[in-house]
């Protein structure tokens, strides 16, 4: 019994030594890229009411939620998502705010995957909120802003691939299909299923046009120019355009940015959360099978909350950015400049008041009261292991 409880759970894991510090290195640097943004800091509770993330919402399906119960009999949730826990506070603190609002988070969300998917249940994300602008603008220094933060990750590789949600909506609508098929065309989707996107397709008997908008479902497009086909066959069908001009004009910023070469646009990009209204984006590297930031606009969310305001947000992944990381062997540089301060009975005062002073200093020092039978061989070797600078004697 007594060794089963030195195991964790399936779906989460202890972090400790030279990783937890990476972590928090690495968590530092972004959320300071934030604040150069002018980001302001918030931090919501860990669980939340049901309501908050119930299928209404959009979020994820009950089923993945951790539930539980209060003294009251109130369900509540471990969140699955620091989105909806946003715009609640949105709404409730800054309800009266009438200019855009700037908000940064970091926590842990859990979701309750099955054990299949290999995938952690708990993971910890950064992200930020943009409210209050529903503008191109907003979605552009959100982007630019993912852009930053993976290039000062270390990532020079990277791609953050950029759709929006009308695209499939206006599809699904102009094709009339039912839910049924809406629902088989959206898993397709999810699956890269193309092949089987096209099988559905033909059995509709659509016009030419919205036959070739399906066909660009897979396609990836890197510059506004590529998008000029998709815009040609659009052209009768107005939800669809409008998704692609709001893409031309994103784009147009993005190259004022300086970050357009990271963008690519990916029409078929969709997601689980259905609360998005506008452009859905995802970003990704090679290390890792999984999205290393997420994000999207979703301005119909604080309605719910009782408010009506645009938004736009996105979170890193940092499990998944450190995984990748790892892969791609860059380093997360640590600074281990910690003495091992090792003192006799007789040095107590010596010791403490020297490490005082180092510590006063900005230095690190860890004491150590020397122990019957250690040598010197032993405190340098726990120094390697704990990976200490240097080991001094008193």
């Amino acid at each position: 019994m007594k060794r089963q409880l030195l195991h964790t759970p399936e779906g989460v894991r202890d972090i400790y030594n030279e990783e937890i510090e990476k972590k928090m290195i690495l968590e530092h640097c972004l959320h300071n890229v934030l604040g150069q943004y002018g980001y302001h800091a918030i931090q919501t509770p860990t669980f939340e009411f049901f309501d908050i993330f119930n299928r209404e919402i959009g979020t994820i399906s009950s089923k993945e939620l951790y539930k539980f119960f209060d003294r009251e009999g109130n369900t509540l949730v471990l969140r699955p998502d620091i989105t909806p826990s946003i715009a609640r506070c949105a709404v409730k603190y800054f309800g009266e705010e009438q200019m855009p609002i700037r908000l940064c988070y970091m926590g842990n969300t859990f979701i309750n995957n099955s054990s299949y998917q290999g995938r952690l249940k708990e993971s910890t994300q950064l992200g930020a909120e943009l409210i209050g602008d529903c503008r191109a603008d907003a979605d552009a220094e959100i982007l630019s802003m993912v852009v930053e933060c993976l290039k000062t990750s270390g990532l020079t590789d990277f791609q953050i691939c950029v759709g929006h949600a009308d695209f499939f909506r206006g599809l699904a609508e102009a094709a009339g299909l039912s839910e049924e098929q809406e629902d088989e065309l959206r898993e397709l989707i999810s699956n890269k299923n193309f092949f089987g996107v096209e099988e559905l397709i033909e059995t509709l008997h659509l016009a030419d046009e919205l036959t070739q908008l399906f066909a660009m479902l897979g396609n990836l497009y890197n510059s506004a120019a590529d998008l000029a086909e998709a815009k040609q066959s659009a052209r009768a069908y107005p939800r669809i355009l409008s998704t692609i001009e709001a893409l031309e004009e994103l784009h147009a910023i993005l190259e004022i940015y300086g970050v357009s070469r990271y963008i690519s646009y990916e029409l078929g990009v969709i997601s689980d959360y259905q609360y998005y209204t506008g452009i859905i984006f995802a970003g990704y590297t090679f290390g890792t099978g999984e999205a290393i930031v997420k994000g999207g606009r979703y301005d119909d969310l604080l309605m719910y909350f009782g408010k009506k305001s645009a938004a736009i947000g996105f979170a890193v992944v940092i499990d998944q950015l450190m995984a990748a990381l790892s892969r791609q062997k860059i380093e997360i540089p640590l600074q281990h400049e910690t003495t091992l301060l090792v003192y006799q009975n007789e040095n107590r005062r010596e010791a403490i008041a020297r490490a005082a002073k180092e510590r006063k200093e900005g230095r690190r020092v860890e004491l150590m009261l020397e122990q019957d039978g250690k040598s010197r061989e032993d405190y340098e070797n726990y120094a390697a292991r704990w990976h200490l600078s240097k080991v001094q004697f008193i």
